[in-house]
C-alpha cells in the first residue's frame, strides 16, 4: 500500500446550478491548466441543470479539458442509451470523455422520477452489470448479447465506438462495491467527506485484493479522490481546511502514502486559481522529490 507510482491529475467538481457560471467556469479550468471536470449527476435536482448537456455544451466550450459525470445516476441513466451518449461525446470532443458510474442514491427522489429503487446488493450488482453492457456496446460488436437479472442486450445494433477507451469509473464506498471497483473498473472515485484519509487505506486494500484475485495489477487502476474543504489564510484548521501550505501537503501525503493519483477540488469556483496555480504545481514538485 502507498504510492503506486501513477502520474498525477488534476481537475474541478463542477455543481450544476442552473444559476451558476457554468461555462465560464469550465473555460477558466481549461485554461488554467487543470485536466479533468467532473459534473454532478442528480436528474432528480431541481436546481441542477442536465449533467449530460452540460457536458456537451463544456465540451463545446473548451478544448483540452476531459469532463466526466461525477457520478452518473444508473437508476436513471440506463446503461446501453448511457453508453451511446458517452460514446457520442467523445466523438464529438476528440478523445475528452469518461465515464463515472454510481449504483444510485437519494431513492426516494430516484423513485420520484419514476426510477427503481434497489436494495444494496441488488443496486450493486446493477451496476456491475451495467459495466459489462457498456463495455460490450462500445466494443462495436455486432448482435451484442447479454443477459442479466437488470439489464440485458439481446442482439442488437452494434454500438457506437468511441474515439478512445474511455475510462469506467465507479463512485461507491461500501465494501463489497469496492471490491467490485478491483475487480472490473478502471477507476475508483471517492469523496474525501464519505471516505476521509482514516478510511482510505483499508478501502485501497480492498480494491487490491479484489484486482489481484481477479487477476489484475492494482496499480492499474485510477484513485480519484474529491477534495471537500475550503481554502483560505491562517493557521492549518481541519483537514483540507486551511491555507495553500496545508493543502499542498495534505495532497502530497495523499498521494504518497495513500496511492491517489487524481484529485478533484470540490470547493469555491473563487479559489481555482489558487487551487490550480499554486497548490498543483506544488504537490507536482514534492511528490517528484519523493519519487526520486
Amino acid at each position: 500500500m502507498g504510492d503506486y507510482g501513477q502520474r498525477l491529475s488534476f481537475g474541478h467538481v463542477l455543481t450544476p446550478e442552473a444559476g451558476a457560471p457554468l461555462v465560464g467556469i469550465a473555460r477558466r479550468a481549461d485554461r488554467i491548466g487543470l485536466e479533468l471536470l467532473g459534473v454532478q449527476d442528480q436528474p432528480y435536482q431541481r436546481r441542477f441543470v442536465d449533467a449530460q448537456t452540460l457536458m456537451a455544451t463544456v465540451l463545446s466550450a473548451t478544448g483540452r479539458i476531459r469532463v466526466f459525470p461525477a457520478v452518473a445516476c444508473l437508476p436513471l441513466r440506463p446503461p446501453a442509451v448511457l453508453a451511446k451518449a458517452m460514446a457520442t461525446l467523445d466523438l464529438f470532443s476528440g478523445g475528452r470523455v469518461e465515464l463515472g458510474l454510481g449504483a444510485g442514491a437519494f431513492w426516494d427522489a430516484i423513485e420520484a422520477y419514476g426510477g427503481r429503487r434497489l436494495a444494496p446488493g441488488a443496486a450493486r450488482a446493477a451496476l456491475e452489470e451495467a459495466v459489462h453492457v457498456v463495455r460490450l456496446l462500445w466494443d462495436g460488436r455486432h448482435g451484442a448479447r447479454f443477459t442479466g437479472r437488470y439489464y440485458r442486450l439481446d442482439g442488437g445494433g452494434p454500438g457506437l465506438r468511441p474515439a478512445h477507451r474511455i475510462g469506467v469509473w465507479l463512485g461507491v464506498t461500501g465494501p463489497r462495491a469496492l471490491a467490485l471497483a478491483g475487480r472490473v473498473a478502471d477507476g475508483w472515485i471517492a469523496p474525501s467527506e464519505r471516505v476521509p484519509p482514516g478510511r482510505l487505506l483499508e478501502a485501497q486494500q480492498r480494491i487490491d485484493e479484489a484486482a489481484a484475485e481477479a487477476g489484475r495489477d492494482p496499480a492499474e487502476i485510477r484513485r480519484i479522490y474529491i477534495l471537500s474543504g475550503a481554502i483560505g489564510p491562517g493557521p492549518a484548521r481541519t483537514f483540507l481546511n486551511g491555507d495553500s501550505g496545508q493543502w499542498v501537503d495534505e495532497i502530497s501525503e495523499l498521494a504518497l502514502g495513500y496511492g491517489v493519483d487524481t484529485f478533484l477540488y470540490d470547493g469555491d469556483p473563487d479559489y481555482l486559481e489558487t487551487f490550480a496555480l499554486e497548490i498543483v504545481p506544488a504537490v507536482r514538485d514534492t511528490v517528484s522529490r519523493e519519487r526520486l
